[in-house]
């Protein structure tokens, strides 16, 4: 078990729609409230990127600051690898939920966080590790998918976020999706619909992942679905949704090559993977302290 936390550094984007700046104002206020010695400074962000440069220099200023992204789980994966940047670091994470999906939120918190702050020592957990050839690592609290996932991820990104505007982007991306090739293991090759590597066992708000899945037993769980006919991956898709897909295999590290261009989601934000890239995912046991 680390060591208490000696002030809080609270993250948010003025620009949100989810009301961070409102929630990390009251967040700011309520521990005033409770404990007015501990120091609580609220740090808006500038630009896309920007929470990982603040928590990067929170982090490396020494102590042992608790950084809270007041965010959804994107700006909070900006928070984790920004921490992360700082080998060594006594910092601590925690998030606010004030995003669309807020995955990460619903599934590992464990009392509303002004008392987890309040209560004191932050606790292990660990992330995922995803490396793209020899580049540096890019960290994950809660998810990385290729395929589907990130395909209709990118498709609510354009067309806007909202129950009905989501229901119907993803049922056009559905429609439009091609498998994409990878290769397991040489002449290994494999046409796939989706391949998710699971810190927690839900994901999208509704779907279960997995029913075995915490983010502190050293392993991931990994959902591979081979491609198979629209009607099928229907099936499973509201499998996850009202019943969940029951146990997954688990692991602590996973590689295989892409072999064409092909869209990553690590935790809530879309990017590309170009054709011919080695990716290996492996379990960072322990390796974010935080508060939830």
């Amino acid at each position: 078990m680390a060591e208490p936390i000696d002030s809080v550094l609270v993250v948010f984007n003025p620009g949100s729609t989810g009301d961070a700046d409102v929630l990390a104002e009251q967040l700011r206020d309520e521990l005033g409230s409770a404990r007015p010695e501990l120091a609580v400074r609220l740090v808006p962000t500038e630009y896309a990127g920007h929470a990982r440069v603040i928590a990067r220099e929170a982090a490396s200023a020494g102590g042992r600051p608790l950084i809270v992204s007041a965010s959804g789980d994107g700006g909070y994966n900006e928070v984790v690898n920004g921490i992360m940047d700082v080998p060594g670091t006594d910092a601590s994470a925690a998030v606010l939920a004030a995003g669309n999906a807020n995955d990460h939120d619903r599934v590992t918190a464990r009392r509303p966080l002004v008392e987890a702050i309040l209560d004191g020592r932050p606790e292990p957990m660990d992330l995922l590790e995803m490396h793209r050839d020899d580049d540096p690592p890019h960290y994950a609290h809660s998810y990385i998918g290729f395929g589907l996932t990130p395909v209709v991820a990118l498709q609510i990104e354009k067309g806007g976020k909202g129950s009905i505007r989501e229901v119907i982007t993803t049922v056009r991306a559905f429609w439009a999706f091609t498998p994409f090739e990878v290769e397991f293991s040489r002449g290994d090759r494999r046409r796939i619909d989706n391949l998710v590597f699971a810190n927690i066992g839900e994901m999208a708000k509704v779907a279960e992942l997995s029913a075995t899945s915490r983010p502190d037993d050293g392993r991931f769980e990994v959902v591979l679905l081979e491609h198979r006919p629209k009607w099928k991956q229907l099936w499973v898709a509201a499998r996850a949704a009202f019943s969940g897909l029951g146990r997954q295999p688990a692991t602590s590290d996973f590689r295989f090559t892409a072999c064409g261009p092909m869209p990553v989601q690590i935790d809530g934000e879309v990017d590309e993977v170009a054709g011919g890239t080695a990716i290996r995912v492996r379990c960072a046991a322990g390796a974010l302290n935080v508060v939830r």
